[in-house]
């Protein structure tokens, strides 16, 4: 074989951080021993991986190419190793999620993956949809969870489970008294709403069809909890995933409106990069989302 481990190791490494000194940082190796090992894989296959500008490493068409396989192939060569030094079925995950899912269901998700495999450890990156899919998509993430609908050639998008976002206000907004909300109604207040890229907002932007480019959107916010302060508040009105509200609801502080002939049904997605190769930890990860 032409080629180790090590060197591929390398590889990865220059390509995530485009400098060799840090891929040698992140690698515990000195400087000459990565850039020796980054030349011999070149060497051997008469190949060239990197456009080199300065100190700058930029991947070129034929490492782009390539990158997906070897994550793949060093994925199986780390579950490998962990089965063989710790006897585990799972291991280590990188998980992205976006904030509803990230604040409201994937931390008790994350509890349990720990309490089933102790050695294992989760990291949890909460951010909008946009983000989570181009790390995945650049293989910064093992998987993502998601709430907005994510198209690229390279991820695979899987429906989890169902969701609908709520529309609603505070105890004492006039419009808590009233029944079902008019268009009219829906123009003559001020919105309170997630930020363009979230999954949120997308869903809101699909159900408010035609009503859009009419509406007083007051703030964007990219945090839900912040939107549920400003709208109890009395800033305007919000509309947020139902996960997200259940319990303002039940205290009272927050009041659904009901907003009829309009569609707030969605789905959550796990979105994972099609190369991506899928260790024991990663299928159970997704078993555990789907009992959850």
């Amino acid at each position: 074989m032409k080629y180790t481990l090590r060197q591929l190791q390398v590889f990865l490494a220059a390509a995530h951080s485009q400098n060799i000194t840090r891929a040698a940082e992140e690698l515990a190796m000195s400087q000459s021993a990565a850039s020796g090992a980054l030349r011999e894989l070149e060497t051997h296959f008469d190949i060239q991986l990197f456009d080199r500008v300065g100190k700058r490493l930029q991947l070129n068409e034929l490492g782009r190419l390539l990158q997906p396989r070897v994550e793949a192939l060093l994925a199986q060569a780390l579950e490998l190793e962990t089965a063989l030094l710790q006897h585990a079925e799972a291991g280590p995950l990188k998980v992205g999620a976006t904030l509803s899912i990230g604040n409201y269901l994937a931390v008790e998700i994350m509890a349990r993956y720990m309490t089933d495999h102790p050695d294992a450890r989760v990291t949890l990156d909460v951010e909008n949809t946009a983000a989570i899919a181009d790390k995945v998509r650049n293989f910064e993430l093992d998987i993502g969870l998601v709430e907005g609908e994510v198209q690229h050639a390279d991820l695979e998008v899987i429906p989890w489970r169902e969701d609908e976002l709520v529309v609603f206000c505070g105890a004492s907004h006039p419009l808590a008294r009233e029944g079902a909300l008019s268009d009219t109604q829906l123009l003559a207040v001020p919105w309170i709403l997630r930020e363009a890229g979230s999954g949120t907002r997308q869903a809101f932007d699909r159900a408010l069809y035609g009503l859009m480019p009419q509406m007083h959107i007051l703030l964007e916010l990219q945090h839900t909890e912040a939107i549920k302060r400003a709208v109890q508040a009395g800033l305007g009105v919000g509309c947020l995933s139902r996960v997200t509200l259940e319990d303002a609801f039940s205290r009272g502080d927050l009041v659904p409106l009901e907003v009829p002939g309009r569609d707030f049904r969605r789905l959550f997605y796990f979105v994972m990069h099609r190369q991506k190769y899928r260790s024991a930890g990663l299928v159970r990860w997704i078993q555990l989302c789907r009992e959850a």
